[in-house]
């Protein structure tokens, strides 16, 4: 065995290192800021995981962590959500950053126009991998609340996708029109997030 070799074995990560296997800067953004101040340093790995065509969120975030962990080794998260409106029979659900990229926030408040049911929900898993497992740990979130009418934005607030046109339960704000540390109250990802670290705490 090489001195190399040996280092890497005798200097471990520590255990409240993780990795975010994301291209999304505005994700790991407000990632970090709930980590951090739990004591985790989390670092973002820019990296395209392969992808299956599902309907389950969860399914799509397991074959991403799978992929990024044999590529890195690393103990390593990644994170998948989705868009679900009641009226269009849950429409664009997990296919929501494709949906984004192709009509965006106009398209869906076209497709919405007129229509008096406006309830929807995001929905997020965190899918999380090391070396003592053997298969991904997962982790869910969601935020229910309604599609505006019109998209609201809010320039240096957070808000990124679909963002200006969602309006969570319990608040006069769109994500769009909210701080990170604001967002984090109400959204999806944030309780994702929350409830894998608290179950990473736990294991270390």
């Amino acid at each position: 065995m090489s001195k190399k070799e040996n280092s890497k074995e005798s200097c471990p990560l520590p255990s409240k290192v993780v990795f975010f296997a994301t291209g999304n800067i505005h994700k790991f953004n407000e990632v970090r800021s709930i980590l951090s101040p739990l004591g985790f340093a989390v670092a973002m790995l820019r990296m395209k995981g392969d992808e299956i065509q599902s309907d389950s969120i969860e399914d799509i975030a397991k074959t991403a962590v799978r992929n990024a962990f044999k590529q890195t080794g690393l103990p390593i998260f990644v994170e998948d959500a989705g868009l679900f409106i009641t009226a269009l029979e849950g429409f664009p659900g997990p296919y929501a950053a494709y949906v984004f990229k192709t009509i965006h926030n106009k398209g869906i408040l076209k497709l919405m126009n007129d229509v008096v049911d406006r309830q929807a929900e995001f929905q997020s898993v965190i899918s999380y991998l090391d070396s003592k497992m053997s298969q991904p740990q997962c982790f869910f979130g969601e935020s229910k609340g309604k599609i505006t009418k019109t998209e609201r934005t809010e320039q240096g607030k957070s808000g990124f996708g679909f963002d200006p046109i969602f309006l969570p339960d319990e608040s006069c704000k769109t994500f769009a029109e909210m701080t990170v540390d604001e967002k984090n109250g109400y959204s999806h990802r944030a309780m994702a997030i929350k409830k894998f670290a608290k179950w990473r705490k736990q294991k270390q």
